[in-house]
């Protein structure tokens, strides 16, 4: 059979479009299809992440940053900001230009790469056939080599908040408002809630913020979480925890919203609502029945560790399978898939992906917890640093925060890192290389870092794992 394409790569988020980068790269004829839309009505590849999630909501963070700033935050620096004025639209305006430029870019490196883009939908048939739908209701079948399935996420919705535009939406609905609500009520207290809570709250409006689950963050660091709960309610975030929604009312006054924690019933009224209850795979019609294609029991695309499904010469990359849903994972999972398939001999370190929560300060984790280690029996060592010891950190007047880091307690062997502070996503780079590595805690300590940063902060916690650090105080030793 006459194969169109070595590669087909269905979807064009970050694991789709740089699994397609580098198998073309590594000279393999290849195409990608995706069928995202964007608010031009043009096809926009670059998927969840770069058209709804990560880089519109980042836009806006550093935006209503720099707002709150020019209120409050630059007078200690001798700096007068009279008459501050909001305009969202344009700061709107600003998140879509920043989007659409960026996926005018992924669009240039297809061509650059010599990349077939196929906007449309796309669907595995069995023998590794692919039909693509065009936005046309046309559809064609074409025939390859391999087929990276790349297919993404999407927002959980849930009976008791059921959407209705403008009042009740999912975070893609809450980046596009011009305008600030006075009282907003989020249901969920997780990464995108919190990204999304701080956002509409330097821009003035009153957050409440309704999780389900009794533990604030509880995939990151305890240690860390507390600091970061009191820090993000010393801002005005209205975190409930335990907090149950039985049900929503739109009505004239609002959004009425009913809900149950351990002290009993509640009824909160909000402006609108956003729901941030997480995401789920959505393989759904990805694959015909007659494929045979394997799901887990979570609804994902079953693979190996190496990102081979069921099917011979079939992958799935990103959200669609196990693990979690961070746009950094797909795009590894691309490229090891990618050089797999030209025969080379890759694979992944999945206990070196970092997450990061871009809230302020940030939070970032790479790595084991403390209660996973304590949990598996891992005896350790703990080093931490303040932010506030950080000669720059005050310079900036950024004290808030700490980096922690874990060590095994017989082979030093950094285990993990967490950091909460400023620039956190920055700093969590340099922990992620020292793991990577396999560097010890004293690898890390005698490291020279420049002065003055705050990756010093990182250094400093290495040494406070053996009670060395400089800048602060008479420390206990690093505790099992």
């Amino acid at each position: 059979m006459k194969q169109d394409f070595d590669v087909i790569v269905i979807g064009a988020g970050p694991a789709g479009y740089v699994a397609a980068i580098r198998c073309s790269q590594l000279g393999m004829k290849t195409a990608c299809v995706d069928d995202w839309i964007g608010k031009d009505g043009k096809p926009a590849p670059g998927g969840t992440c770069l058209n709804a999630g990560c880089i519109p909501s980042k836009a806006l963070l550093e935006s209503s940053q720099l707002y709150e700033r020019m209120q409050k935050g630059i007078a200690s620096h001798g700096i007068a900001a009279r008459d501050v004025e909001l305009d969202v639209a344009t700061m709107i305006a600003n998140k879509d230009m920043t989007v659409r430029d960026l996926t005018r870019g992924i669009e240039a490196l297809f061509r650059f790469n010599g990349i077939e883009w196929l906007p449309g939908r796309g669907q595995l048939l069995p023998e590794r056939r692919v039909r693509v739908t065009g936005h046309d209701g046309e559809s064609r079948t074409l025939n390859c080599a391999h087929v990276i399935i790349a297919c993404g996420s999407s927002s959980v919705e849930i009976d008791a908040a059921p959407l209705q535009e403008g009042r009740i939406v999912d975070s893609t609905g809450a980046l596009d408002w011009t305008d600030v609500p006075p009282r907003l009520g989020i249901i969920g207290a997780g990464v995108i809630g919190l990204e999304l809570g701080s956002v509409w709250r330097r821009l003035g409006a009153e957050v409440t913020l309704l999780e389900a689950q009794d533990q604030f963050l509880s995939m990151a660091d305890r240690q860390i979480t507390r600091s970061a709960l009191q820090l993000f309610q010393k801002q005005g975030l209205d975190i409930r925890m335990g907090a149950l929604v039985k049900s929503t009312q739109v009505s004239d006054a609002g959004v009425e919203i009913s809900y149950r924690d351990k002290d009993g019933d509640h009824a909160l009224t909000v402006d609108r609502l956003i729901v941030s209850v997480g995401r789920r795979a959505c393989p759904e019609n990805i694959a015909a029945a007659e494929t045979g294609l394997l799901l887990d029991e979570g609804c994902r695309i079953h693979v190996d560790d190496y990102c081979a499904t069921n099917l011979p010469g079939v992958y799935a990359v990103g959200d669609v399978v196990r693990g979690p849903m961070l746009a950094h994972k797909g795009s590894a999972e691309g490229v090891m898939v990618a050089e797999r398939i030209a025969g080379q001999q890759s694979s992944l370190n999945y206990d070196t992906i970092a997450a990061v929560i871009y809230t302020q300060p940030e939070i970032a984790w790479v790595g084991k917890t403390e209660e996973a280690l304590r949990q598996n029996g891992v005896n350790f060592k703990a080093g931490t640093f303040p932010f506030a010891a950080s000669g720059r950190a005050r310079a900036m007047r950024e004290t808030d925060g700490m980096v922690k880091l874990l060590s095994d307690a017989e082979t030093d062997r950094v285990l993990g890192v967490h950091v909460i502070g400023s620039h956190a996503s920055e700093l969590i780079g340099q922990a992620v290389l020292a793991m990577e590595f396999e560097a010890s805690s004293e690898d890390v300590a005698r490291t020279v870092f420049a002065h003055p940063t705050l990756s010093e902060a990182l250094h400093e916690a290495a040494l406070s794992v053996d009670g060395l650090a400089i800048h602060i105080g008479k420390q206990a030793r690093g505790r099992k």
